[in-house]
């Protein structure tokens, strides 16, 4: 199943507080880190969580399920790898993550596996 843009990029999120935190995230530092409101983080950490991505515990806590886990780590993975060329390339910090932040999504997985191999050997960007 594809997700959203908007989707992933929860589940990309929640993939980065979680490696910070060691373990389960609040949904209130989710809202604080997207700008988004606390009832837009749990409605949809709701349907993440309903579609097997997302595990809760008491107290608004959340996680990320195997499966979303994956999907997490393959968005970040191409976001790394994108900031990365783009900086290499001289485009500002603050660029360089908006655009990397619309790449993420926007390839096929081909294509960037393709880009990410020829790059790769000619930057240091792996």
């Amino acid at each position: 199943m594809t997700l959203s843009e908007s989707r992933e990029d929860y589940l990309e999120n929640l993939l980065i507080l979680e490696t910070r935190s060691g373990g389960f995230v609040r949904q209130v530092d989710m809202a604080s880190r997207m700008g988004f409101s606390k009832a837009s983080i749990s409605k949809a950490m709701s349907s993440l969580s309903a579609e097997g991505y997302v595990e809760f515990r008491p107290r608004g806590l959340v996680r990320l399920s195997n499966g979303g886990r994956k999907i997490a780590e393959r968005v970040y993975d191409r976001h790394c790898f994108f900031f990365k060329v783009l900086t290499n390339l001289g485009i500002p910090t603050e660029i360089a993550q908006r655009d990397a932040c619309r790449m993420e999504h926007a390839m096929s997985e081909e294509s960037y596996q393709a880009l990410k191999k020829e790059l790769s050997s000619k930057m240091d960007v792996q």
